[in-house]
């Protein structure tokens, strides 16, 4: 640090100060806040990110100390895991059915709820209520024992039809569509950002189009959906990682084994089978990353072909 001499000849510290002592100074209070985000980034995001990235090229079974193996991991994966082949057929044919499902109900739901009549804000609220518990393993406990053998589903069919329904959660070509059904049940979250967006929807284009003679369905068509079409691509894109996501349901209603005859073996499910199963904690970490490859790649192409259909009223100036 610079100094000067005072009058008696002694050194005293100069007032000048590099640019990071003045910026630490000036936003002390502001990095004091944000010390406990910055502890957990680093403690518990950042490290165990690069942690894992490492041992997704080892052999470690949490026992021993990891092993480099380099891309074995991998080219296990690519080339000889079939019930990783499985896993990702299971886990796309969940998003490809149960996200566009989700987002019509949702967004049917919001514009009925987007009406001016009495206790709709009670109905929103409860139409927002299984999204806080949808996820959640009392949930799943339930779903697994309404569609079961003696469940109320079989038991509402044989009332009304006099047909017995199977065991849907234990036979394997029911049990992923009750997955389905329980993700389409969770639309409360998308719902109320239909709601947010519909109200940003200026009314007066109605009215012209009503004078015009438009039906309710070319409104819909030619006004509602192109203005709502960025909050449909927010929706979209939320929707699609959490469901490549999903854990809790397949986890419950298989008993943890993603049964039957792996029907609703997730990848998620799987990945922590083998992290927490069969303890190959290296291979379990070489899929994590896998799994972000896809849903990054899932995330890219809707970015990049949401210029082709995604309206911004700010391009149009």
């Amino acid at each position: 640090m610079a100094s000067r001499t005072d009058h008696s000849g002694g050194r005293v510290a100069s007032s000048r100060k590099g640019p990071w002592s003045r910026a630490w100074e000036k936003n002390r209070a502001g990095y004091l806040f944000l010390l406990p985000w910055l502890i957990g980034f680093f403690g518990l995001t950042l490290g165990p990110t690069l942690a894992s990235l490492y041992l997704s090229f080892t052999d470690y079974d949490l026992l021993t100390p990891p092993r480099w193996s380099g891309l074995k991991n991998y080219e296990y994966a690519f080339l000889h895991d079939n019930r990783l082949g499985n896993s990702i057929r299971v886990t796309f044919t969940y998003v490809l059915w149960s996200v566009p499902l989700k987002l019509m109900v949702a967004l049917g739901l919001a514009m009925v709820l987007d009406k001016s009549v009495r206790g709709v804000a009670f109905y929103r609220a409860t139409f927002y209520l299984p999204s806080l518990l949808g996820a959640s393993v009392a949930i799943a406990v339930l779903w697994r024992q309404i569609f079961g053998a003696d469940g109320l589903i079989n038991q509402l069919l044989f009332i009304t039809t006099g047909i017995k329904g199977p065991a849907w959660v234990t036979h394997p070509d029911y049990a992923l569509s009750t997955l389905i059904v329980l993700a389409i049940w969770q639309f409360g979250s998308p719902m109320i950002i239909f709601l947010a967006g519909l109200r940003q929807v200026p009314q007066d284009l109605y009215e012209a189009a009503s004078m015009d003679g438009a039906s309710a369905w070319r409104q819909f068509r030619r006004i509602t959906l192109p203005l709502l079409a960025p909050v449909i691509f927010f929706n979209l894109v939320l929707q699609t990682i959490e469901a490549f996501k999903a854990f809790t349901q397949a986890y419950i209603v298989s008993g943890g084994q993603g049964g039957p005859v792996d029907s609703t073996m997730f990848y998620s499910l799987y990945l922590y089978l083998e992290a927490f199963a069969n303890f190959r904690m290296g291979y379990a970490s070489a899929l994590a990353w896998l799994l972000l490859i896809i849903i990054a790649t899932f995330t890219a192409v809707a970015f990049g072909t949401s210029k082709y259909w995604v309206y911004y009223e700010d391009e149009s100036r």
